[in-house]
Order: C-alpha cells, then structure tokens, then sequence
C-alpha cells in the first residue's frame, strides 16, 4: 500500500473507530507495516492540519467536523473515467471488469452530487462485439506479467500452424476486437505477437525471468 493511500485510509479508520482512541498497533495491524510508520503516518498528518489529539502508546482520536476534501474532477475528466471503466468492463476479463466498477463507484461515492451524476450519465459507451475473443486467460496473463512468471503456451497460428512455445509475457494490448499477447519467444529467440483468442492452450510456468536487457518491453517498443 502506499503512503499516500494509507494516509487517507488512517484518516478514515479514526473518523469510523468506537467511541476511545485508537492505538497505533491496532492501525499497524490493519494496515501491515509497523508502529513507528503509524507513528510517523500521525506526525505528518498532523503537521499537514489534520485535527488529530492523542499520544504514543496511548492512541488517537480524530475530533469532530473534519472531513478529507471531495475529489475534484473535470466535466471531460468525468468522461474519460466512465469511459475508460466502460471499456475495462466491456473487453477484460471478469476480475478486471468487476474491479473496474468497485473503482467507479469509489470515486462516484467521494464526489460532490452535481459531478456524481455527470459520471454516472456520461452518454460514452463500449460494447463487446464478439464474444469469441474474449481473453478468459487474461487474469492468469496479467498476474504472469506482474511477478515475471514464464508462460508455456500452445499457439494456432492464422495459418493453422499449431507451435508450442515457451515466453515471456509483456503486455497486454486490445486493438478493438482483438487483444495481443506481446512476448519474448524462446523458441524463436526474438519479440513476437499473440493473439490470445489463438492461444489453445496455456500454463503458468513456476519459472521466473529475471528483467534482462534486449528482452523487455521498453526494448521491444525501440525495436518496433
């Protein structure tokens, strides 16, 4: 979690907490790091105004009327968010459509009314139009790419040439009805492509890859 996060998420432990103050062990706890971050989390959000009354070892208290200050956005702002939650809702995988709407309705929750209900009228849609090429892969594929897993894959080519390979998962791109699978290949030892509504079958390999020079995505977005 970052700082920032965990700032605004102390801030809203004390104002929800019981009636007593809360101890800086409960909130380590809570938020998985360590008591002397409380403690520093505490001075800096007191230093920054924040109406915050108590003391080490004895805990904290939040005294009433303060409140975090509404998200601002613009009205073209406002679209782009929908649009964009819209379009992860259309064409990602279930996990990604569903966190993209737990995160609209977080921000549509912190806004002021008049800019809630622009969000949630904004006449900017995506439709999925096939759903064939949905990438039910796609969650196994993103958390491949996020811890640098291997990825061992059997791939139809467009020719029909059936190849199994193993690769080094990149990113992940949609190009309208279609999402590609860019890799380090292996087997050809060289960037390559794939569709993923190709891919027959895949498997997440145990093996990691290290962050190796000529093979990683800024690489491949040079060589292209």
């Amino acid at each position: 979690m970052r700082r920032a996060e965990r700032l605004i998420r102390i801030v809203q432990a004390l104002r929800e907490a019981a009636p007593g103050a809360v101890t800086a062990q409960e909130m380590g706890k809570r938020f998985e790091v360590s008591e002397r971050t409380i403690y520093r989390d505490i001075a800096h959000l007191i230093g920054s105004g924040a109406p915050i009354d108590g003391e080490a070892g004895v805990g904290y208290v939040l005294r009433p009327g303060f409140d975090l200050p509404p998200l601002t956005f613009s009205y073209e702002q406002l679209d782009a968010l929908a649009l964009g939650a819209r379009l992860v809702k259309a064409t990602g995988d279930r996990d990604l459509a569903s966190a993209a709407a737990e995160a609209l309705s977080k921000i549509e929750h912190a806004l002021p009314d008049t800019h809630r209900q622009r969000l949630r009228s904004t006449p900017l849609f995506a439709a999925f139009l096939d759903e064939t090429v949905r990438p039910e892969a796609f969650g196994p594929v993103r958390n491949a790419i996020a811890s640098r897993r291997k990825l061992r894959v059997v791939y139809n080519s467009l020719d029909d040439v059936v190849t199994k390979r193993v690769i080094r998962p990149l990113a992940l791109t949609c190009f309208g009805r279609v999402w590609l699978l860019s890799a380090w290949c292996e087997l050809r030892n060289d960037f390559r492509h794939f569709r993923t509504d190709r891919i027959e079958r895949l498997t997440v390999l145990a093996e990691s890859y290290e962050d190796e020079p000529g093979k990683r995505f800024e690489d491949m977005r040079r060589a292209a």
